[in-house]
């Protein structure tokens, strides 16, 4: 008998995991339509489009001639061009925004580098590549990007025999397959080759499974039945499943779970598989297991039990305490640094960001950042700049944290960079700065009143937003999950 776990909100299917340029580089003709540089395509707004129908995947590389970071990328770009060229589906590509101004507009570029991945021919939808600017990232998430990953099922009998075919299958019920979530979703199973994903559109699919709306199903062999419905709090333990005395603490959690089925989902997460993205998430590294961690993915709000009260009668306890709200939610934080204020960038951590962000003697102006993400390290300069020129001002403070390892209560981070300004005063007034990514607009915002001027009002590109799923929510648990 086949049987499915329903997952639920779309944002917890997220990624785990997701020489400098020589001064005359050599130039061979490709063909009549673009020349080649290192084994690089060098686009323009005349050929752009027919590279894209040429490749099923092109990682095109926004940049600017006089840039340092542009400049540190070119020999891993280069080189991660030279690991892939005879891989006839996928090619590298560069525009020089200085020379193509109508590109960078379509695409908002505003920072620099930005590499953008354009799969099948599609202009509209790029993605952005979010890990590390080296070739071997670059090459390793490119090429999981070019695996088929998503099979349509048509029917019952389709599904059946998909997920006889795996140990492990997951499934995306989509009313509409053009729906934003099922790219997605796509894009998951684009990361994730060791596991089946399928998608379906089929109503009498909904219907056979009790689904009345989009879900993501995780279906194993010779599983018992579907397993409820939506479930947004989850509890997770986190051990090394080669240390025997971490899995001792198995039976006390199988046991816990049993008294919270279909209110809060018990997850295994092994530290030694693909779980590293789950752990970032928790600000947790391997060497932390064994370790608890509750959370409601709706509130997205987290809760830690120390695993020394990882018994039946504890877990119990914790979890009736966390759904009664009788528990206050963790937030992760760094160590305060001892050079917070030497620099013109003062940082700032989840344990002092109250005493500085609502000093009312100050106005404070903070950069939420995740140190992976192309738009955070391509606004360092101007945010560097920003601090050099107010670091006399007594009543000012250009600050900056990594939201990836604190956190703050009632304080939203959508996407990185996030910027907040803190102005002076009484009453803990939070404005989110939504303008121009450079040190006009900053200043323009400082010494204006706090006002943000449109783009149509200043004549400035569009400033892209780094996607919501970039760190933000919390990822998928995949290979290294166990449902209990």
């Amino acid at each position: 008998m086949l049987s499915s776990t329903v997952h639920t909100a779309m944002g917890y299917l997220l990624l785990l995991w997701l020489a400098v340029i020589s001064l005359q580089p050599a130039r061979t003709q490709v063909d009549n339509s673009w020349v080649e540089e290192e084994n690089i395509l060098v686009l323009n707004q005349h050929n752009f489009a027919r590279a894209l129908q040429t490749y099923k995947l092109l990682l095109v590389e926004f940049y600017v001639p006089w840039s340092r970071h542009c400049q540190a990328l070119a020999p891993e770009y280069a080189r991660a061009a030279m690991l892939l060229k005879e891989d006839s589906l996928v090619r590298l590509a560069k525009v020089d925004c200085t020379q193509e101004q109508t590109l960078r507009a379509e695409f908002g570029i505003t920072g620099y580098p930005v590499l953008k991945l354009f799969r099948d021919g599609n202009r509209t939808h790029p993605m952005d590549f979010p890990g590390e600017q080296e070739a071997a990232d670059i090459v390793e998430w490119i090429k999981r990007k070019a695996g088929l990953s998503l099979v349509l099922l048509k029917d019952v009998d389709e599904v059946t025999a998909f997920v006889n075919l795996h140990n492990v299958v997951v499934v995306g019920f989509f009313q509409d397959l053009h729906d934003p979530d099922v790219g997605l979703f796509s894009d998951v199973a684009s990361d994730t080759p060791e596991i089946a994903f399928a998608i379906t559109d089929n109503p009498l699919l909904f219907q056979q499974y009790n689904i009345t709306e989009d879900t993501i199903c995780l279906f194993r062999k010779n599983s018992s039945k579907i397993f409820g419905a939506k479930i947004p709090n989850h509890l997770l333990l986190f051990i090394n499943k080669s240390v025997d005395s971490q899995l001792g603490l198995l039976d006390s959690f199988r046991e816990g779970a049993t008294a919270f089925r279909g209110q809060v989902l018990f997850l295994l997460v092994d530290v030694t598989g693909e779980g590293a993205g789950v752990l970032q998430y928790f600000g947790l590294k391997a060497h932390d297991a064994p370790a608890l961690r509750f959370i409601n993915i709706a509130a997205n709000k987290k809760y830690r039990l120390a695993t020394e009260g990882l018994t039946a009668h504890g877990l119990h306890t914790f979890c009736q305490e966390v759904l009664q709200g009788k528990i206050q939610p963790h937030l992760m934080s760094e160590e305060i640094p001892n050079d917070r204020n030497e620099k013109q960038v003062k940082v700032v951590v989840g344990k002092n960001f109250e005493q500085v962000a609502f000093d009312e003697t100050k106005n404070v102006f903070v950069k939420f950042y995740a140190p992976w993400c192309p738009h955070s390290k391509a606004l360092v300069p101007a945010w560097e700049e920003l601090g050099e020129k107010y670091k006399d001002h007594n009543n000012m403070v250009i600050a900056e944290m990594d939201a990836t390892a604190n956190e703050v209560a009632d304080l939203t981070i959508r996407g990185y960079p996030t910027l907040y300004f803190f102005p002076a005063g009484p009453g803990r007034q939070v404005i989110e700065y939504t303008g121009g990514r450079d040190l006009e607009s900053f200043s323009r915002f400082l010494e204006g009143g706090w006002k943000v001027l449109s783009n149509k009002e200043t004549g400035a590109a569009e400033t892209p937003k780094e996607p919501q799923h970039d760190g933000m929510n919390p990822p998928e648990i995949t290979e290294s999950r166990e449902e209990l």
